[in-house]
């Protein structure tokens, strides 16, 4: 077999492979860009602009712009800038000049903790919606929407993002909770790296999704070999944010990975990415509703242990 087809298509962009850095502090400076560059990540994902930061030191968004502006001269790859704002009118401007700026596409980072026992679900799914329409409306670069798993009806809010023609879904946003000493009271800010245990909730949601929207779809969370790659494509993944591995073992891991996910793949006969993609998706295998509750009672099963 001769050298396996790795190109994928994601947000619109043709691009060498699915992997990529997601969003983190990898994206601060030129250098570790370009060496995630040298690495062989086919696009970067930056750091997210927060609405609250702009707010808070009464200045307009110049370094994160003018970062995104260096990056866009002095790197070859697709740059996708990650926005979270807090108002409809933030998420429209900052959108905009994001826009203005170079991004070749743009991920609406939603993170949103419900707390008011007022506010029903189907607010906090409006909410979503409507500020992905409106930037979906105003905007001419791709546009994904990055999701948390907490949603009630998570195929009904993709199928309605779809139809306002997002152009991709992340998933998972992952919320970072904050600890607190008992005997001060006390809360301590910690943030815990992922690992591969966290891939399962990722793999579970792209195979549903899989095949039943249109929309690309990205996962992030969770990827830190070769064989979590290879199951993150399997599951649907169009492209493969990773960002814990690198930040334990640097920028080379991401080539590293690439390269088992290449090596496994032509040892099981397969001649491209595409013909992977999605040999586990709910539209190939059984996950109905009635599927899932016997698989929950089966692995229930499977502990058999007790005192003698």
């Amino acid at each position: 077999m001769g050298v396996m087809d790795l190109r994928t298509r994601y947000l619109g962009l043709d691009l060498a492979h699915p992997f990529m850095p997601g969003a983190s502090p990898l994206s601060n400076h030129i250098d570790s860009v370009l060496r995630l560059e040298d690495a062989g990540a086919s696009a970067i994902v930056l750091n997210s602009l927060f609405e609250e930061d702009v707010v808070r030191y009464s200045a307009a968004p110049d370094r994160y712009l003018e970062r995104l502006l260096r990056i866009k001269q002095r790197a070859h790859l697709p740059v996708i800038a990650s926005l979270n704002g807090t108002t409809a009118e933030g998420w429209l401007h900052y959108g905009r000049i994001i826009e203005q700026a170079g991004a070749d596409a743009l991920e609406l980072n939603f993170y949103f903790i419900a707390t008011d026992p007022r506010e029903d679900a189907l607010t906090v799914e409006r909410h979503v919606i409507d500020i992905a329409a409106v930037l979906k409306e105003s905007l001419r670069i791709p546009i994904a929407v990055k999701l948390s798993p907490f949603f009630s009806a998570l195929p009904n809010l993709a199928a309605q993002l779809d139809r306002i023609g997002v152009d991709g879904l992340v998933l998972f946003n992952r919320f970072y909770q904050p600890d607190f000493d008992p005997e001060t009271l006390d809360t301590s800010l910690t943030i815990q790296l992922s690992t591969s245990a966290d891939l399962l909730l990722r793999l579970r949601w792209i195979a549903i999704l899989a095949g039943r929207v249109r929309a690309s779809l990205a996962l992030t969370g969770g990827v830190h070999d070769s064989r979590d790659a290879v199951k993150a494509v399997l599951a649907g993944a169009d492209a493969v944010q990773i960002v814990s591995a690198l930040l334990e073992s640097g920028p080379a891991r991401l080539k590293t990975i690439r390269q088992g996910f290449e090596q496994w793949a032509a040892a099981h006969d397969y001649a491209s990415t595409n013909e992977m993609r999605g040999r586990f998706s709910a539209s190939r295998a059984a996950m109905t509703a009635a599927a899932e509750r016997s698989r929950y009672i089966d692995t229930l099963q499977l502990w058999q242990g007790g005192t003698s």
